[in-house]
């Protein structure tokens, strides 16, 4: 029986690890692209190693103009859409949990079927929203960052009500009537007693809120057309894309730069995210 079980751990790590491999692969040769020399990516240098390791791509990169504030503008924009898709959906979920009232089926349906309708589909009509917007409201009309707030917010929030709902649905009636027992109304019983408990999933929720912010290239290149001071990092990149060759280099570098902030933000939440997501799926 030892001997089974043992043969079988040793399978199990062994596919854990082939999986966890393929899952790095990708990302190590970004970083192994991103220090080779440039003359070796030109000649197309197959090797998975390289002896001459070089930051000139970084220093590229770096000094690209406006660089810096195309980081405060994403750092920025994902910073509200985090902040604001959390509080947001997380209001939600109480009401759709701990409240009873008409439709609120109707409106949890309604949660799940936004997730199924494809962005590419949603990016013209949302074009000439926020071009209509813009005309009575400014600073959410196109070429503004305001805009890409808003349509990450819309897009953040359904996901986040799904996940937080199985948390909020978690706490137990007993301590919401102690709470009122002690005097607490519904305003501190949200704030002191339910948020605590239900952070495993607001953290959770904040990760796929913050990546998908970070990350988005669509919506940023629909809707900041001309102005170049609200740019966001993923359209940077986009100046190592030349008609006649590509900066590879370049572009490996600033991939690389790009995801070292959700590795940040990872390492911060990562024990309170694997929590998060097992009681997302719980519930």
């Amino acid at each position: 029986m030892r001997g089974v079980a043992t043969l079988r751990r040793i399978r199990t790590d062994g596919a854990g690890l082939l999986i966890a491999g393929a899952v790095a692969f990708p990302l190590y040769w970004m970083v192994l692209s991103a220090l080779k020399p440039r003359t070796a990516l030109e000649a197309g240098d197959p090797r998975p190693y390289t002896l001459e390791p070089t930051l000139d791509s970084f220093r590229r990169v770096l000094l690209v103009d406006g660089f810096g504030q195309y980081l405060l503008n994403s750092l920025l924009v994902a910073a509200v859409v985090v902040v604001a898709s959390t509080l947001c959906a997380f209001l939600a979920a109480v009401a759709l949990t701990r409240y009873r009232f008409r439709m609120r089926t109707t409106l949890l349906i309604m949660v799940i079927t936004a997730q199924m309708v494809p962005v590419e589909a949603l990016t013209i009509p949302l074009f000439f929203l926020m071009r209509n917007i813009g005309g009575a409201v400014p600073g959410l009309g196109l070429n503004h960052l305001g805009s890409l707030m808003l349509v990450h917010t819309a897009f953040a929030v359904p996901l986040a009500v799904w996940m937080l709902r199985g948390f909020v649905a978690a706490v137990p009636r007993e301590l919401e009537e102690a709470a009122w027992l002690d005097g607490a109304g519904s305003l501190a019983f949200v704030t002191r007693v339910l948020f605590p408990l239900t952070a495993p999933g607001v953290v959770a929720t904040s990760i796929f809120s913050f990546i998908m912010t970070w990350n988005d290239f669509l919506f940023a290149r629909t809707f900041i057309i001309s102005a170049q001071e609200n740019q966001t990092l993923p359209i940077a990149l986009l100046s190592f894309f030349k008609p006649d060759e590509n900066d590879w280099g370049g572009i490996m570098a600033g991939s690389v730069l790009m995801t070292l902030p959700v590795l940040v933000f990872f390492l911060f939440v990562q024990r309170r995210l694997a929590s998060g997501l097992g009681g997302a799926v719980k519930g």
